[in-house]
């Protein structure tokens, strides 16, 4: 066993901590990885207070995770030591159900083995990025291009490629027209994403405050749901609406913006049940519809698109000692758009 500096959640109720907790030994198929940086994502807060059901404590989060192989084990042919790689919100899965075959681990009917506060093969509970070393199978590890540096890659691994899947499920490009609701750590990726797709990009907010950021980010339009007459003037414009808030919205007056066919695609995960009315599907046989982050080759892909593109999320880089600091300010939305924990200061 390898035991390595973390920060880690010592409950639900208390602040996160620095400590230690202990990784696998390498086996033939796994790598070692020295993390260099790892995204603070919304998800980290709600699992560590216990939002989402109960967790097993100390917890350490994190799953937007950059850093370089330092150890292979002996049947590794992906990746060798010196490689510049990323792993991202799963770090195993059945293999065998017809998801995986697919390249879809993501939903594996058995479940994928969640990068933290999951239940690995072996019986233990996984721990996450914000720690200084990771010992994953390689199968679930990605290469980061070299145009990408390892603090910007890191959130592409969450934020990245949960806006990028449903936008290539759902085909946005050139002549489609796509909204996405919401410009925070989600929706900016989906605004980048979009864009460089070839895409008409709308970004729909509740104020006007982040006009100029959401233009800078590659935005034709920009719009303020509180607003009501955006929902008149708008009404049936969007083939693809990006929903990336995680609190409950009009879905009906939301889906009165698409057009004929047209698809509301929700990335956020609200608490509450949402309410959809029949009829704003029926009358233009429109979709309401959910997708999770994408699988192994379609995360590798859309790093290499980012690579080729040179998208990256807007990041604010911090120490392990502001990382609660980090979640108060995500809570309140004092983030533009992403932290990114700085490994090295956890040394």
């Amino acid at each position: 066993m390898l035991t390595v500096n973390a920060v880690a959640a010592p409950s639900a109720t208390e602040p996160l901590i620095r400590t230690t907790i202990e990784r696998r030994d390498v086996g033939p198929n796994d790598v070692l990885i020295e993390i260099h940086y790892a995204g603070i994502c919304h998800s980290d807060i709600h699992t560590v207070r216990g939002d989402w059901g109960p967790q097993h404590y100390p917890l350490a989060p994190g799953h937007e995770i950059a850093g370089v192989v330092t150890e292979v084990g002996s049947e590794v042919t992906r990746h060798k030591v010196g490689d510049r790689v990323g792993v991202g919100c799963m770090v195993g899965s059945c293999r065998e159900c017809d998801s995986c075959r697919r390249g879809e681990e993501q939903y594996c009917r058995e479940g994928n083995i969640g990068t933290y506060g999951a239940v690995d093969r072996d019986g233990t509970i996984t721990q996450g990025g914000y720690t200084t070393h990771v010992v994953v199978a390689e199968d679930f590890v990605v290469r980061i291009p070299d145009g990408l540096s390892l603090d910007v890659a890191a959130p592409l691994l969450c934020a990245g490629i949960t806006t990028y899947s449903p936008l290539r499920h759902w085909n946005a490009g050139t002549g489609r027209k796509v909204a996405v609701v919401g410009l925070g750590g989600l929706g900016h990726m989906a605004v980048k994403f979009a864009h460089a797709m070839g895409a008409e990009v709308t970004v729909l907010s509740q104020s006007l405050k982040k006009r100029e950021d959401g233009l800078r980010l590659g935005a034709d339009h920009y719009h303020a749901t509180a607003d009501p007459e955006t929902f008149e003037k708008l009404a049936g414009t969007f083939d693809l609406i990006i929903n990336t808030v995680s609190a409950g919205i009009d879905l009906n007056a939301y889906l009165g913006l698409l057009s004929v066919d047209g698809a509301l695609v929700n990335v956020g995960a609200p608490p509450e049940p949402l309410s959809v009315n029949a009829f704003s599907l029926i009358l233009a046989r429109r979709t309401f519809a959910g997708s999770a982050i994408g699988g192994i080759a379609e995360t590798q892909e859309m790093l290499d698109f980012c690579g080729e593109h040179g998208i990256g999320p807007e990041i604010e880089v911090i120490s392990a000692d502001q990382v609660n600091e980090a979640y108060e300010r995500v809570l309140a939305s004092d983030v533009r758009y992403r932290f990114v924990i700085d490994i090295s200061t956890l040394a």
